[in-house]
């Protein structure tokens, strides 16, 4: 892989939000869930869509806050527009655990 510098690091703008609202999403090609997060007062509501089935539900993502990066142009997906990248890391089968803090932390608070 290649090595980036700091500045490039610096560059991407990962952030912590709380998800506020979550539905399925069976229009898209592989089973996903559309989550509305809450980064707080600077950046409020922005909207996503996470291939995140075999861990989460919609009703079990309400409330938990999430690790996303916030500064990617929108994507359209499907029907939807994703607004901003929830993170994560694969499970033993490849499956996506979503990334957050383990600790309550205040809203748009910025990765460093």
């Amino acid at each position: 892989m290649a090595e980036i510098s700091f500045d490039d690091f610096m560059k991407v703008d990962v952030r912590v939000g709380q998800v506020v609202r979550a539905e399925p999403y069976p229009e898209a090609r592989k089973p996903a869930i559309k989550m509305w997060i809450d980064f707080g007062a600077d950046l409020g509501e922005k909207k996503t869509s996470a291939q995140v089935t075999a861990h989460y539900d919609a009703a079990s993502l309400v409330g938990k806050q999430v690790l996303a990066v916030v500064n990617f142009p929108p994507r359209q997906v499907g029907k939807f527009m994703s607004e901003v990248l929830v993170l994560g890391m694969p499970d033993a089968d490849g499956e996506v655990v979503l990334v957050g803090p383990d600790a309550a932390v205040p809203l748009g608070g910025r990765l460093h």
